[in-house]
């Protein structure tokens, strides 16, 4: 998928999920909050302009985001995204409880939605992680031009392929047709097994 279909999916498929923002005291603190809507500018939410998430939103201008969906632990899909936000206004609205129409059961009467404020995530970094699939799925992107944040472990020239890297992989995803080993990043747990197993100081973290 393109960052457009992670988006999207996550809007769909998930839509509620678990925000995280810094307070005064520089502590976390999250909230639930449902994604109603996404495009080409990134993802649309609704607060009101009462609440402590307003406050520490417009004071970051930035928020962090996680999802999951699944029946259980193995069953389950999450996306997490980081990125900057700004306070839109209420231009959207209409727009948005037209997509999301339980909105009008909270929020009844036009009057009672003057409080609402749209925010948009423009610019961030995600990662799509798959538990449902052996070995399992993750996945990086981007948008709003923000530059991806690369994460995980690397083989170098220093491998003497050994296979010591091999025996402690949990999901079997180091290739071992050549020397260096290569890993297969899109399957990886980033549990550093193989940092920590390397006689030869070979694996590098990113």
């Amino acid at each position: 998928m393109y960052s457009q279909g992670y988006l999207r999916y996550l809007v769909d498929e998930i839509h509620t999920v678990i925000v995280a923002t810094v307070d005064e005291d520089g502590l976390p603190v999250t909230a639930a909050i449902d994604m109603m809507d996404c495009d080409e500018g990134g993802l649309y939410f609704l607060t009101a302009r009462g609440k402590g998430l307003y406050d520490r939103l417009t004071r970051q201008g930035f928020v962090a985001l996680t999802a999951l969906k699944g029946e259980d632990t193995m069953s389950s899909v999450s996306i997490s995204v980081r990125g900057r936000v700004r306070e839109l206004g209420s231009a959207r609205i209409p727009e948005l409880f037209e997509k999301n129409p339980y909105m009008y059961r909270i929020y009844p009467a036009e009057e009672s939605r003057a409080a609402l404020t749209v925010f948009q995530v423009f610019e961030g970094t995600g990662e799509w992680f798959d538990l449902s699939k052996r070995p399992i799925e993750r996945a990086s992107f981007t948008f709003g031009g923000a530059e991806e944040e690369r994460e995980g472990y690397l083989i170098t020239s220093a491998c003497i392929g050994c296979g010591s890297c091999v025996e402690v992989c949990p999901q079997d995803c180091i290739v071992t047709d050549s020397i260096p080993y290569v890993i297969q990043q899109g399957h990886c747990l980033h549990c550093g097994n193989c940092l920590a197993t390397c006689p030869a100081g070979a694996v590098e973290r990113r």
